[in-house]
């Protein structure tokens, strides 16, 4: 049955959740406003949220939008919407955004990679700031020239036309799935990389090229998809010389090509062939055996996003920040084959 709306007479006011609260208004405006940290004790503001949810409070958005020049709307670019981590990502930006009264647009880079059209006639008039994955860069060429503060996500940190970066620790994920995999005799590889160019991409290579320093790895890349990875793995392993023993992949999906590729070859995993992703989405625990990967924190990744985001339209300086990952260890890995 439908509610009917509640009348503006009776609709709670900032002055009710103050006396609910037992706090100000101004301290009220700070809190819902996000702009309480370094003013406001962290029990203070949780006493004001949790009057604003007992009361049913709405901020009027449309008036405070008016006085303070916002739209109280920040833009989600990621590099498409058929990849599961950046789904994450935007769960947690947009329940971060939430509490602050902010809403979140997506917006998905035609085509996965490679320049984007202005989803807006007038961007700055639009929105409040921009935070964007680095695999979506080239999206971003609409937005410049603007005074929209940008948040990077997963990006150089030297890049300074950002406002702030949040990054994940990759490439000590792809330190700790390299040394499993050495751990278990390991000694020739396969590294099926992503074709595409990224800041993220770069540093996992960086970092599994040093890791297997003397040791015989391969490269081999492919698009995104299943399969493009399947036929880029059986190119790599039904080539002449001394098989790789064990695949490591950029990303999940990747690796569910390559354990295609494998049964195509009549190889199993992990008897005669390991194999390890990275990102720890559905994909993995969906193939069999289920992979092991790295897990990356996809949605405290879009939450600190949108935190450095808020913390830039507050007038403060973000540090850069950096989340941990972590090897998840699973049927896919195993050791190596006898020669």
């Amino acid at each position: 049955m439908h509610t009917p709306e509640q009348p503006a007479a009776t609709r709670p006011t900032s002055r009710d959740v103050a006396r609910a609260a037992g706090v100000s208004q101004a301290t009220v405006s700070l809190v819902l406003g996000g702009k309480w940290r370094g003013r406001v004790s962290e029990r203070t503001a949780e006493s004001v949220r949790a009057a604003a949810q007992a009361l049913a409070y709405r901020p009027n958005l449309a008036a405070r939008s008016l006085r303070l020049g916002r739209t109280r709307t920040a833009l989600l670019v990621v590099p498409a919407l058929t990849n599961e981590f950046f789904a994450h990502v935007y769960t947690g930006a947009a329940a971060e955004a939430a509490r602050h009264g902010f809403g979140v647009v997506l917006y998905p880079s035609p085509d996965g990679v490679g320049p984007a059209k202005d989803p807006f006639a007038s961007a700055p008039a639009s929105l409040d700031g921009v935070i964007a994955s680095s695999m979506a860069t080239d999206a971003l060429k609409a937005f410049q020239g603007t005074e929209l503060p940008l948040v990077m996500l997963d990006s150089d940190p030297a890049d300074r036309t950002a406002a702030a970066h949040v990054n994940l620790d990759v490439a000590d994920g792809m330190r700790r799935v390299t040394g499993h995999l050495l751990g278990l005799g390991h000694r020739r590889f396969l590294h099926l990389a992503s074709a595409v160019p990224s800041w993220t991409f770069d540093v996992r290579a960086a970092a599994l090229a040093e890791a297997l320093r003397g040791t015989e790895v391969r490269t081999a890349r492919a698009a995104l998809h299943v399969r493009a990875a399947h036929e880029a793995a059986y190119q790599a392993l039904a080539a002449p010389g001394p098989r790789p023993t064990a695949v490591i992949c950029d990303d999940d999906i990747l690796a569910a090509g390559v354990c295609k590729a494998a049964r195509r070859l009549g190889l199993r995993v992990p008897e005669d062939l390991s194999v390890t992703g990275f990102d720890d989405m559905a994909l993995a625990t969906a193939v069999e055996p289920e992979l092991t990967t790295v897990r990356l924190p996809a949605e405290e990744f879009g939450q600190r996003g949108m935190e450095a985001l808020l913390a830039v339209l507050a007038g403060e300086r973000p540090d850069p920040a950096e989340l941990p990952a972590e090897l998840v260890v699973r049927g896919s890995s195993g050791p190596a084959p006898a020669v």
